[in-house]
């Protein structure tokens, strides 16, 4: 899909503005037949309104005729000289003008909707675009209503701006007109009169009302967020049991959308009474003149008839024009926001002269990083080391270290402040991203899996792979037993997040990922530090095959994972610390080899648990059993 590169913003105080920037969208650059749809539906949209204006004449000219004054010889054509078929001929011009309002309609649905999923299209990509900062800070529910809201109101500012507002105009003008000449100046005077305080009192009242919008915008942005932040967080709300809680303060936000969306409703009542009040008392005035004009002679019934079906002729746009205009401000509201997502500049983006990774070999060499995600915080202070192609160098250390950011930056999602990192050489912000990420593979501590199939999920790796090498995937990831013996097999359903799988079944799903990507870089960023000891060693067997032979960074928590690297790095307060193999660092007896003790001592701890746990089943067992005979 073409995605347009034009900056769009949205002012509720400058619409104008907004629908200039929307223009490409409703007028497609290279989709002719969409131009075509647009220009025949503003064709049927014009002829609507002048065979509309037709209707207050065959009204006219049928009360005169049913009077007895119809003086039209010579000008209309004989058949059309009798009263009935001059009801006739009115009925016809108004089902005609609802026909060609619907045919225009039908075209122009085509327009409106593509307008629509370009703009969503392309704010999807751009959420995309954002940093990892902008998704850590995001609250989830907040931005899926915010576009939600946002594409509904481009649809209705594309719909009421094409279809509306321009022919509503012209049919004032021709109103005005056809006054002048039949019935003179005082007329049009009344006419524009009672047309300029009804447009003047329905802005005034409609901006009045965009304050009012914007209050229950913001409540119901913060209700779904607080619900679908509840929701994703099911389990723990379960342990803590805040049930009541999370209802309350999800009712608290509605009780404010309640007060603002009653608002809404209250002053939407307002608007509509002061509208029916100036409406109502131009026309009053307009019909007395007429009245009076007929108890001259200087009309006739049909006059009468006339003017008073023009003005509830005119009385339909002049609602719609204020029904258009709040319309397009309460739209203007629901997408500033949108837009204001659209204006967020991502934080990493490709260089003009962006070329993609050249990879032979897959060495990795960070050159006397600094990083810090706040100016305040130095994270990374200097970090230089190198992982040869094909070897294996882990990075530990207490937590805070700056273990994980060392993977982040690598992936780019951040960009350094000083230094340089580079594979074979070439540095990373001279690369495009998707290259640079194509070529690295990663297995996280926290594995999130899409609400979808496990083939579903697995085959992410590499959308385009065969079902053979999904299976051949799972059995390095040694999770293909498990997958079969399953009652859907390939296609369970692992729920919202994997929440239907344990931990390790969600690590193993990871790992057949990365498996079918085969990436010549791999990162493990603590894959196994939330599993079980057991689990721990099956998974990291199947880690230990998928990094044979591969550029391989190991972000460990726990040290038995990383005894067998090539290099441990150990960092503290964002240096390197020591370095060496796992025997080194063990002889100079310093805080690696600190860090092991206390995880051995740990683990000894926790085995002799289990056995007094297990003697202590056993001896429960054994006096349960009734003494021998």
């Amino acid at each position: 899909m073409a995605n347009t590169k034009k900056t769009i913003s949205a002012d509720a105080s400058n619409p104008l503005g907004t629908l200039v920037n929307l223009w490409p969208y409703m007028w497609p650059e290279g989709r002719a037949d969409l131009k075509a749809r647009v220009i025949w539906a503003t064709f049927y949209l014009f002829l609507a309104k002048f065979v509309l204006l037709t209707v207050p004449y065959f009204f006219k000219w049928a009360t005169d005729a049913l009077n007895g004054k119809l003086d039209m010889a010579g000008i209309l054509p004989a058949f059309l000289l009798g009263a009935v078929v001059l009801v006739i001929a009115l009925n016809f011009t108004r089902i005609l003008q609802v026909g060609l309002n619907q045919l225009r309609d039908a075209l122009f649905a085509s327009v409106g909707q593509y307008a629509v999923r370009q703009l969503a299209y392309r704010t999807f990509v751009h959420m995309h675009q954002l940093s990892l900062r902008f998704h850590l800070e995001r609250k989830t529910g907040g931005l899926s209503r915010i576009i939600e809201r946002g594409t509904k109101g481009i649809e209705t500012i594309v719909r009421f701006t094409i279809l509306n507002t321009v022919p509503t105009l012209l049919e004032f003008v021709l109103t005005a007109v056809i006054f002048w000449v039949s019935y003179g100046f005082w007329y049009v005077a009344v006419t524009a009169v009672t047309v300029a305080l009804y447009i003047w009192f329905t802005v005034k009242a409609s901006d009045w009302r965009i304050a009012i919008r914007r209050s229950m915008n913001d409540s119901d942005t913060d209700a779904n967020t607080k619900a679908i932040d509840s929701l994703l967080n099911f389990e723990t709300v379960k342990y803590f049991g805040n049930e009541e809680m999370e209802a309350k303060r999800f009712d608290s936000s509605m009780a404010r959308y309640e007060k603002a969306a009653t608002d809404v409703w209250t002053s939407l009542g307002w608007l509509n009474f002061g509208q029916g009040v100036i409406f109502g008392l131009g026309t009053t005035v307009m019909m007395v003149m007429s009245a009076l004009a007929v108890q001259r002679g200087e009309q006739t019934i049909g006059d009468f008839v006339f003017v008073n079906a023009l003005l509830l002729q005119l009385s339909v746009p002049l609602n719609f024009i204020g029904f258009v205009y709040r319309e397009i401000r309460q739209g203007l509201t629901d997408i500033e926001q949108m837009f204001e997502l659209l204006e967020v500049q991502p934080e990493v983006v490709d260089r003009p002269d962006a070329k993609p990774l050249d990879i032979a070999q897959g060495s990795i060499s960070f050159k006397d990083v600094h990083f810090s995600y706040d100016a305040a915080r130095p994270i990374l202070k200097g970090v230089s080391f190198d992982v040869p192609a094909g070897k294996t160098v882990a990075i530990v250390g207490p937590s805070g270290a700056g273990k994980s950011t060392i993977s982040r930056l690598l992936y780019r999602f951040y960009d350094i402040q000083d230094g340089s990192i580079t594979i074979d050489g070439q540095d990373v912000r001279d690369l495009t991203q998707h290259s640079l990420r194509a070529a690295i593979g990663m297995v996280p501590q926290d594995t999130v899996l899409f609400n979808d199939t496990i083939a579903y999920n697995i085959r992410y790796g590499r959308p385009s792979a065969t079902e053979e090498e999904v299976l051949a995937a799972a059995d390095v990831a040694q999770i293909g037993h498990f997958i079969s013996a399953l009652p859907d097999g390939f296609e369970t359903k692992v729920g919202e997040r994997g929440l239907k799988l344990s931990g390790g079944e969600k690590q193993r799903v990871a790992i057949a990922r990365t498996v079918l990507k085969a990436p010549p870089i791999l990162i493990l960023d603590e894959a196994t530090s939330a599993l079980d000891t057991t689990t721990e060693h099956e998974i990291q067997s199947a880690l230990d095959v998928v990094s044979r032979n591969r550029t391989t960074l190991v972000i460990a928590h726990r040290l038995s994972t990383v005894i067998g690297a090539d290099e441990i790095i150990v960092l503290r307060d964002g240096r390197i610390a020591e370095r060496g193999t796992h025997s080194s660092l063990l002889d100079q007896n310093g805080l690696y080899a600190s860090m092991w003790n206390r995880q051995r001592e740990a683990v000894q701890a926790e085995e002799q648990l289990r056995k007094v746990r297990e003697s202590d089943d056993l001896g429960v067992v054994l006096r349960g059993v009734p003494a021998a005979e």
